[in-house]
């Protein structure tokens, strides 16, 4: 992985039960969040606008150098929502095996990405990125698992 990160169990309320990690076993691999992240046809964005209404929606998306690039209209909610409160938590539709990512959203501006993240999103979707906003989400935090193994291989990466 080429970002740095500590790895280890997401903090959650004993009443979970998840096991500690022993030798290093239990610990979901980087691998399970890419190749998830890589796979996924569509992803949930929630966002908050000014006055902190959580809004959620689904997106089409790319995994693409370790951070998660999405399109939507400026003056979507979403939009809206991006342009005063950068915050955002992307969530994949499986809940059997879930990746969860938190960071901020930043406009993409880099036309040479763009016309990468572009390519890549027609390869994806046979559909070119919207003529909107496109957004670059690095994490700063990762939590995944398996639903059958959850106590067993909660996952948070934080970088």
């Amino acid at each position: 992985m080429a970002l740095e990160s500590q790895v280890g169990r997401p903090k959650m309320p004993a009443g979970y039960g998840i096991k500690a990690p022993t030798g290093g076993r239990g610990l979901l691999p980087w691998e399970f969040v890419t190749s998830r992240m890589e796979a996924s046809r569509n992803y949930w964005v929630a966002t908050a606008s000014p006055d902190a209404n959580p809004h959620v929606a689904p997106v089409w998306g790319l995994w693409h150098d370790y951070a998660f690039y999405f399109s939507t209209d400026r003056h979507s909610r979403k939009g809206r929502n991006l342009a005063t409160q950068p915050s955002v938590v992307v969530h994949l539709e499986s809940g059997d095996e879930v990746v969860i990512l938190v960071g901020r959203a930043q406009p993409v501006v880099d036309p040479d990405l763009l016309g990468r993240l572009d390519a890549a999103y027609f390869k994806k979707y046979a559909f070119h990125l919207d003529a909107g906003q496109t957004y670059g989400v690095s994490p700063k935090t990762v939590l995944a698992w398996t639903e059958q193994g959850f106590v067993d291989n909660a996952t948070r990466w934080q970088f």
